[in-house]
Order: structure tokens, then sequence, then C-alpha cells
């Protein structure tokens, strides 16, 4: 009996995996070098908006600090 339950679950689970597999067939790829460029492209036209990259301006930094630290 512990066999055919074993047996079962070993089916069971070679039927996900087969479904796994067709849905990841399914799926359209696209080749690096296309995702690349396009990823790099993007970078590229963000840059421009990005705070790590282009700094935040002083007037508008809520993080700066309003007075040195003055413990002696």
């Amino acid at each position: 009996m512990s066999s055919k339950v074993a047996i079962g679950s070993d089916i069971g689970q070679a039927r996900r995996a087969v479904e796994q597999l067709r849905m990841e067939a399914g799926i359209d790829r696209m080749k690096v070098s296309k995702a690349a460029s396009d990823l790099l492209q993007f970078c590229l036209e963000q840059a421009k908006s990005d705070p790590f990259l282009m700094g935040i301006p002083a007037a508008t930094n809520p993080f700066k600090e309003k007075k040195p630290c003055a413990i002696l």
C-alpha cells in the first residue's frame, strides 16, 4: 500500500513539473543582446532624473544638516 502512495505522489510531482515546463516553454523570449541594449537605453534616459547620479540640490534636500554638531 505504501509503495502505491509513493508512486502516486511521484506521478503527481511529475505532472506538476511537466505543467511548469509547458508554461515556461510558452513564454516569449528575447535575445540577451536586445534586452541589454533596451536596458542601457532606459538607464541613459532615466539618468537625468536619478538623484543618486545627479545629486539632490541643497535647497531641497530634507536630510541636509541644519547646524553642525558643536559638542566639544
